[in-house]
């Protein structure tokens, strides 16, 4: 199993929509380092779901429910979606800041390359995040 971080800005796509919907596929992803990490993720991963933006914290987990395929919102079939399902709401959000605060998550993707969408999580930072988050 692998462990990823996927961004959205809550007020176009929340966690929220997420638990809604059930089960939904990440689109628009137009980077291609996002892109080919999409297409490394298979059935079963985890995914820290992060709002950006304003609140940037870690707020679920969801759960890889596909391989990656076309994206449909595109003719262009250069860019992939994969389908998620909501696993679980954290306890409590983990603010970015809160992140930087722990030297052990100082090597985080998230905190060395911020802007990219979606991006490998070490099991053991995700496991940190999680525990942080049951705190």
């Amino acid at each position: 199993m692998n462990y990823w971080l996927i961004k959205s800005e809550p007020n176009t796509y929340s966690w929220d929509d997420l638990v809604k919907l059930g089960k939904d596929h990440w689109d628009g992803v137009r980077n291609y380092q996002a892109r080919n990490n999409m297409k490394a993720m298979k059935p079963g991963d985890l995914a820290l779901f992060y709002h950006s933006v304003k609140e940037k914290s870690v707020v679920g987990i969801a759960e890889c429910a596909s391989e990656f395929y076309q994206d449909p919102t595109t003719d262009d079939d250069r860019w992939v979606v994969v389908d998620f399902v909501p696993k679980e709401k954290l306890k409590k959000p983990i603010t970015l800041d809160d992140i930087k605060a722990v030297p052990e998550l100082s090597e985080m993707v998230l905190v060395k390359n911020s802007r990219l969408s979606v991006q490998p999580v070490k099991k053991e930072e995700f496991d940190k995040i999680i525990a942080m988050s049951e705190a």
